[in-house]
């Protein structure tokens, strides 16, 4: 993802402006896999109150060493009692939840759907939370109202993310 003046960036501070549990916490963004002593480092600094991993939409895994760094980093936190959020994507749910990251009380999934165009949509659109295949891992399906989603009590506008300061 690319943002103005967040080029070669390891973290960056801002309040948490997406309607999460989170949401007004003062936050230390974590972007790609970094050092936890590093993280705990610059967290206490600046007195934060939350971490937000994969910021900048760069949880990536690609090996298995991969997958090892970031559970054993997000672990680390989420041992000490920090809140942390995971911002991935939908594509990587089922390896997410196999890390056991949903048994700490103070873990934020932000499972992100990219939907390109989402107003162009006309009213009769529907997001269908599905399963992968009948009768699978899920109970049923769950089908909303793509405009009823769209509430502007859960909608966060780009210039929201402007406010952020880089620490590099």
């Amino acid at each position: 993802m690319e943002r103005p003046d967040h080029e070669n960036v390891k973290w960056f501070l801002g309040k948490e402006v997406e309607h999460t549990p989170a949401f007004g916490m003062k936050t230390l963004f974590v972007v790609g896999i970094q050092d936890v002593v590093g993280i705990k480092e610059q967290y206490e600094k600046h007195k934060c109150e939350h971490i937000y991993f994969g910021a900048n939409h760069t949880f990536a895994p690609e090996s298995d060493a991969d997958w090892t760094a970031w559970e054993n980093m997000i672990k680390a936190l989420l041992s000490a009692d920090y809140w942390c959020t995971l911002d991935y994507d939908v594509f990587y749910v089922k390896e997410v939840l196999e890390l056991g990251f949903d048994e700490y009380k103070n873990f934020i999934n932000m499972i992100s759907v990219k939907l390109p165009y989402i107003k162009q949509f006309n009213y009769n659109a529907t997001l269908k939370l599905d399963d992968i295949d009948f009768d699978s891992t899920n109970p049923g399906v769950w089908t909303h109202s793509l405009h009823e989603l769209m509430d502007k009590r859960t909608f966060t506008p780009w210039t929201d993310y402007s406010k952020d300061e880089v620490i590099k």
